[in-house]
């Protein structure tokens, strides 16, 4: 029997105990573990599937407290002062840019979700010709690339660049 074959049953099982508490979808948490093994060859594979996923579920949990919303993006008022509607467009702009230069195939799927059609991840999976299982962990991928490079890009406001 094969490694995969092998290790399914468990991965699935371990990554469906673990998501909820971590506050992460099952499949993106597999993904994850599966990711990591291709990465190494444990010597004991069962026990590493248990570990990993456990490391991985912790991992999400850290970033899920570090990470803060940004506030909410004026909207344009015919009565405000335009400074505001302008910053925001050259906001705007910046983002749109910096997501054509995402390498990979994070540029059609950040437009994907940007777009104001708000298409749903089978929609997306669909329109990509991906597996809707890997669109979470791609996008996240994606969104890390983007967040890093906007962070040069545009000064955000507030400690440690994070907006309140």
């Amino acid at each position: 029997m094969d490694l995969v074959t092998e290790l399914s049953p468990l991965l699935a099982a371990e990554a469906a105990a673990e998501a909820a508490a971590a506050g992460v979808d099952p499949a993106d948490l597999e993904q994850a573990v599966w990711v990591r093994l291709l990465e190494q060859t444990p010597a004991e594979p069962h026990r590493w599937v248990r570990s990993a996923v456990r490391a991985e579920a912790r991992r999400a949990r850290r970033q899920a407290r570090r990470e803060l919303p940004y506030a909410v993006e004026p909207y344009a008022d015919p009565d405000a002062r335009p400074e505001p509607a302008a910053l925001a467009a050259e906001r705007r702009r910046a983002v749109r840019a910096a997501v054509s230069r995402t390498p990979g195939r994070c540029p059609r799927l950040l437009a994907a979700m940007l777009s104001p059609a708000d298409p749903t991840y089978r929609e997306i999976a669909g329109e990509l010709g991906m597996s809707q299982g890997s669109l979470g962990p791609v996008r996240s991928r994606c969104l890390g690339c983007l967040r890093r490079m906007l962070t040069t890009e545009i000064a955000a406001g507030g400690r440690w660049g994070k907006e309140r």
